[in-house]
């Protein structure tokens, strides 16, 4: 794709690659409830503890098997994973036995929904019909759910973190797992994409579950190199999804 990015200093990581976890059972939840016009998903469990799916749980084998046939300088030096379950599930099936240390960082955790957490659009109109009003005055990047957090929050954790790994894995190939929300905020701090450009993106190209976004490090910047790449999981049984994350996030679609 050859994406120039924002300036980041001479320091850090050689790679950037992010890992959007496997298909968990809250994707299935949130796509049944949309499904059945339903104001809330069927799901029990906090946001923090949602399981993969069987099919995530093959995807992230797959994915395992892939980063085991790397050749030794391709693999990542560094693995850093939010420590949700569906996140941290799909790191450590990826390392597999390659002797990585894995890590993790809250700062990766998905975007909080607060009030809207297991809520569908249809719920959240019905529900707080003033604050899906607010939400599409406000727009979806700056728009922060009651005791939730807005995309342009993410942003923040990212900027933060990324900031650590320029001081701290310099000239390493640094993979992180994380969530489709966070995904998009490295887009936007990473490139310096506006708000505009960063909604038609998320908007128009799905980031499917266990698929990579990888960057690397040229003059100072990072250049994005692939974006929403799941074409290894082809080489396993797995069924490759691209269901949206946990349901709340688009109260006007």
């Amino acid at each position: 794709m050859g994406v120039t990015a924002v300036l980041m200093g001479r320091r850090g990581p050689d790679e950037l690659v992010l890992v959007r976890h496997g298909q968990s059972v809250g994707n299935i939840a949130d796509s049944e409830a949309r499904d059945a016009d339903a104001d809330r998903l069927e799901l029990s469990a906090r946001d923090a503890d949602v399981e993969l799916s069987p099919n995530g749980q093959e995807q992230a084998r797959t994915l395992g098997r892939w980063v085991a046939g790397l050749a030794e300088e391709q693999r990542p030096d560094v693995v850093v994973s939010s420590p949700y379950r569906r996140a941290a599930d799909t790191a450590r099936a990826a390392l597999g036995d390659l002797g990585i240390e894995l890590l993790l960082d809250e700062r990766l955790r998905e975007r909080d929904l607060g009030l809207f957490d297991g809520l569908t659009g249809k719920g959240i109109r019905s529900r707080y019909p003033e604050e899906a009003q607010r939400r599409s005055h406000v727009g979806k990047f700056y728009y922060q759910p009651p005791s939730g957090e807005s995309w342009a929050d993410v942003v923040l954790r990212v900027r933060s973190l990324l900031a650590d790994l320029r001081e701290g894995y310099d000239g390493q190939r640094v993979w992180l797992f994380t969530h489709q929300a966070v995904i998009m905020s490295f887009r936007y701090a990473l490139e310096g994409l506006d708000e505009e450009h960063l909604l038609d993106i998320d908007r128009t190209t799905p980031i499917p579950n266990a698929s990579m976004t990888r960057y690397r490090k040229e003059d100072g910047g990072f250049v994005l190199q692939g974006f929403a790449d799941d074409s290894h999981l082809t080489t396993g049984p797995a069924e490759k999804t691209d269901e949206s994350d946990l349901g709340g996030e688009a109260p006007d679609a």
